[in-house]
């Protein structure tokens, strides 16, 4: 069960965190003209076309435009995270924005999983209109995003409360067993005064209880009766006739369902229990 529990949680990491690489590429490319559109929009460019997006590797994207355009830093954050958030893309990356001139980075910041974390430089200022390529680099797998964190998270906590649930139970049940002995085909809990044969459960009074637990400390051997009476009226102050075989037959009787075992009365000796 441990190692079932394990492998379920290895594989629900491995499916949220192991799209093929040409879907990635897809959807984050899609996020990124996206972002070139939005940013058109706000230097109030609705004519020119976002250049198609370039992969540089499996982590590094760029964008680029047609037109020289202006960068608001402030802007560049909110419509990259907007983006990468519908697409349900990576929290951790660094965008930079790159003059094309130089190739010279012009801005940059890096965001974070924690928004506290993150470094955002230069809140409030704007570039002046050039051209710009904008490069994401992604410093974490494209399609891990915090919400694919917090649904792998949520079952694990599930699938460790069953782990816990799953012990607890085993060691209970492992308790309740170590306090058996088995007498044939029968279960004998001597603490709950009972005898278990598959799903019958039968009841034993005390002094069978007794007896029975007397029997099987010796099995097949032949056990006075003056040792019985003594350790279970005679201990207790309590001096008997005829009871030992009045309980000897009751419990003569629970036990003949087990043709495996057999009370036998030694004549003027004793009992035995005997067990093939």
């Amino acid at each position: 069960m441990n190692r079932v529990i394990i492998t379920i949680a290895l594989v629900l990491i491995c499916i949220s965190c192991s799209k093929p690489t040409s879907e990635n590429d897809k959807i984050i490319k899609i996020a990124l003209r996206d972002i070139g559109d939005k940013i058109l929009l706000s230097n109030n460019d609705s004519i020119s076309v976002v250049q198609p997006v370039k992969s540089v590797n499996e982590s590094i994207y760029q964008l680029t435009f047609e037109k020289p355009l202006i960068i608001h830093p402030d802007s560049l954050v909110n419509i990259v995270k907007r983006s990468f958030d519908k697409a349900n893309l990576s929290e951790h990356y660094i965008t930079e924005v790159l003059e094309c001139a130089k190739n010279e980075v012009a801005y940059s910041y890096e965001m974070k999983f924690n928004i506290e974390e993150s470094l955002i430089p230069c809140s409030g200022r704007q570039l002046q209109s050039a051209c710009y390529t904008i490069q994401i680099q992604f410093l974490t797998h494209q399609t891990l995003s915090a919400n694919s964190i917090k649904y792998i998270g949520g079952i694990l906590i599930v699938l460790l409360f069953l782990f816990i649930i799953r012990k607890f139970v085993k060691q209970q049940s492992d308790s309740e067993n170590a306090n058996f002995k088995k007498i044939g085909s029968f279960l004998f809990y001597a603490d709950q005064n009972k005898l278990i044969k598959e799903a019958e459960e039968i009841a034993l009074s005390k002094k069978e209880c007794e007896l029975l637990s007397i029997f099987i400390s010796k099995p097949n051997e032949i056990i006075k009766r003056e040792e019985l009476t003594k350790r279970v009226w005679e201990d207790n102050g309590v001096v008997v006739g005829r009871s030992l075989d009045t309980y000897i037959s009751k419990l003569r009787k629970k036990l003949q369902k087990d043709e495996s075992i057999k009370l036998t009365n030694i004549h003027g000796i004793g009992y035995k229990l005997e067990v093939n």
